[in-house]
């Protein structure tokens, strides 16, 4: 339906803030011990439990093949195409190219000094979309938003944004980044209207919409993190986005088999609840009941499932508190 066709840039913000947070975490961690341990260790302790748990029930309920669960395993759930498989589960390729960040990206930002690093960021931001169009041309843009090679620049742009952040960048230079960021996007965006920008089914905007999807939540980025350092920040850090916060991987995980599941009971016992374009009203009920299951899903799966794991992250890769506190942003008055 119309109101939910734009649902997949979520996608891209998830990449631009998980490049922003990523690279916080490797630059406020390069010059200590352990580095590589450290972090691959927290990472895995954050990630793999509830992803492999997913795997197992996706395998149980059959909502998805032996192979696409066996190429998920070793995070390959985007590149399922090279194998001949059917995508048999959305939300796991974005997952595919996360991990695939968390093994090259450590070593990269380990190496290279901080404006290399710089340097090499705004290559990608450049050199992907023209992949995309060589992709685009060769390939009539399949796969363009799924091959991590094709999306990487949104991973980019948050970690150029980590890099801006940690340098001596002044209040006034933060917001007037933020309002250019979050201007230019949709200027940008209206003056290509007539030439393809807005669909990925044509040249122009198969090379160059996600990167304007990308500044525009480069610039909903550094909105929160200004508004946040500011006096007014119990707008963006109160009680119901900390919650969310704090379920949104699982809720990631297990939104889209709560969806399947309850398309399957509709079906098969209560045929009368099943959405349609000419029954909103059961779509929204369907996104209502949906949302609060996976919800209270996810909760239980990070109290009782995630937290365990996660206790164990001070055990065998502990924070130094001195390096905890001396991380973050840099905006000065």
């Amino acid at each position: 339906m119309l109101v939910t066709q734009a649902g997949w840039i979520g996608v891209n913000l998830f990449f631009v803030l998980s490049g922003f947070l990523i690279t916080g975490i490797l630059l406020d961690s390069r010059n200590r011990p352990h580095y590589y341990r450290r972090f691959y260790t927290r990472r895995a302790l954050r990630i793999l439990p509830a992803y492999y748990l997913l795997l197992l029930l996706l395998g149980l309920l059959h909502q998805a093949s032996a192979a696409f669960l066996g190429l998920s395993f070793f995070y390959l759930a985007n590149l399922t195409r090279f194998f001949g498989v059917a995508m048999g589960y959305g939300p796991l390729w974005s997952l595919a190219v996360e991990e695939h960040f968390y093994i090259f990206w450590p070593a990269i930002v380990f190496k290279l000094r901080t404006r290399s690093l710089a340097i090499f960021l705004v290559l990608l931001c450049v050199l992907v979309p023209i992949a995309r169009t060589i992709a685009f041309r060769y390939d009539h843009g399949q796969g363009l938003g799924w091959y991590t090679w094709l999306v990487a620049d949104g991973l980019a742009t948050g970690s150029l944004i980590a890099i801006l952040l940690r340098t001596e960048i002044r209040r006034k230079q933060a917001i007037a980044a933020t309002w250019l960021l979050l201007a230019l996007a949709p200027a940008v965006a209206l003056a290509g209207a007539p030439f393809g920008i807005l669909t990925v089914r044509r040249f122009l905007g198969a090379a160059v919409q996600y990167s304007l999807v990308n500044l525009f939540f480069a610039g909903f980025l550094m909105l929160f993190l200004v508004v946040g350092t500011s006096v007014r920040k119990q707008y963006v850090n109160n009680s119901v986005l900390r919650f969310f916060g704090y379920i949104s991987y699982g809720v990631y995980l297990i939104h889209f088999l709560v969806f399947r599941l309850y398309d399957l009971f509709a079906e098969t016992y209560w045929p009368a609840l099943e959405p349609s374009a000419a029954h909103f009203s059961l779509v929204c009920v369907r996104f209502v009941i949906v949302a609060a299951a996976s919800t209270g899903l996810a909760y239980v799966s990070r109290k009782s499932i995630e937290e365990r794991f996660l206790r164990l992250k001070d055990r065998f890769a502990p924070e130094r508190q001195a390096a905890v506190e001396r991380s973050g942003i840099g905006i000065r008055e």
